[in-house]
């Protein structure tokens, strides 16, 4: 067998003959900081060479991010860059693998651990905690941030019961109607066009997972109540008790503005009022958060179900 000189860190030769050659770990270790010529039996080197090799693809190899695409990704916490692009991006395992398993389509996935088996690598980057950093849009990031593709906007659904959104401004409110949508199977909700963007990272991460499995559409709300022949309801302070209406299982049930309630335009095309009646003694409390009187509402409609 024939062999030949080649020079090599003696830091190297540990690491590879530790793992294939336990018997020459005690030489190595006393000359770590040595390079020498040394005699390799080809057979060997080749040996060693096949090794290393299958050491380092055995390795988690991070990738850092350019500044364009850093860049590109927090551009996407606006709602211009958002519909400009057409993408919007998901924070967390829960939330991506949701909609991953639904029709959304992933673009590109970025995480700190080798996750997502089943996601296709040329879509997957592992990225390091500092990269991530930079483009999460949480105080304190989670493992993953994953961009999709905006889908194109479905029909309107005009039939069961539709919940309907008068001007809701809070990310979290929206985020967490979705959510309720989904616990009480509307599967239609509708929204006035200043509404918050349902791809809005904040309304994103409080659906935790439930925006795959609602349909939403941004209409003018005025025109889509006018024309509608469901029974439209609305909740006011002065509406009938909730507790005692007779409510179909059909019709559009509107939610207003977190501080001034449904609009005047779209109060005068309701015909069915509601409220929800006030327990405590002194009668103080003003009025209800929109998502807690949202649950109460729904949870109202849902119990002629049984």
């Amino acid at each position: 067998m024939s062999s030949f000189f080649v020079v090599l860190s003696f830091t190297l030769i540990s690491l590879l003959v530790r793992s294939c050659l336990p018997f020459g770990t005690r030489f190595t270790e006393s000359h770590a900081n040595i390079s020498v010529p040394i005699r390799i039996n080809v057979a060997i080197f080749v040996l060693i060479f096949f090794k290393s090799l299958e050491i380092f693809n055995s390795k988690v190899h991070y990738f850092m991010l350019s500044k364009n695409q850093i860049k590109f990704i927090t551009s996407l916490q606006q709602k211009k860059y958002r519909f400009a692009n057409q993408f919007f991006f998901a924070e967390g395992i829960k939330v991506i693998q949701e909609l991953i398993e639904s029709n959304f389509e992933l673009v590109d996935l970025y995480t700190i651990l080798d996750d997502f088996k089943k996601v296709l690598e040329t879509k997957k980057t592992i990225i390091t905690e500092n990269d991530l950093k930079k483009i999460s849009a949480l105080s304190t990031p989670n493992t993953c941030l994953a961009v999709f593709r905006i889908p194109d906007e479905k029909k309107i659904m005009e039939s069961g019961l539709i919940l309907a959104l008068d001007s809701v401004r809070d990310p979290g409110n929206l985020g967490t109607i979705m959510r309720l949508c989904d616990w009480f199977g509307i599967d239609q909700l509708v929204c006035s066009k200043d509404t918050v963007d349902i791809y809005n990272p904040k309304v994103v991460q409080a659906t935790m997972g439930s925006i795959a499995r609602v349909n939403v559409n941004y209409i003018d709300l005025e025109s889509f109540v006018n024309q509608t022949k469901l029974p439209v309801f609305g909740t006011f302070m002065d509406g009938n008790n909730i507790y005692k209406a007779n409510l179909p299982q059909e019709g559009i049930l509107i939610m207003g503005n977190e501080a001034n309630g449904i609009s005047p335009e779209i109060e005068k095309s309701i015909k069915n009022r509601l409220t929800i009646p006030r327990f405590g003694t002194k009668q103080k409390t003003e009025s209800l958060n929109v998502a807690t009187a949202t649950a109460i509402v729904l949870s109202e409609f849902r119990r002629g179900n049984f």
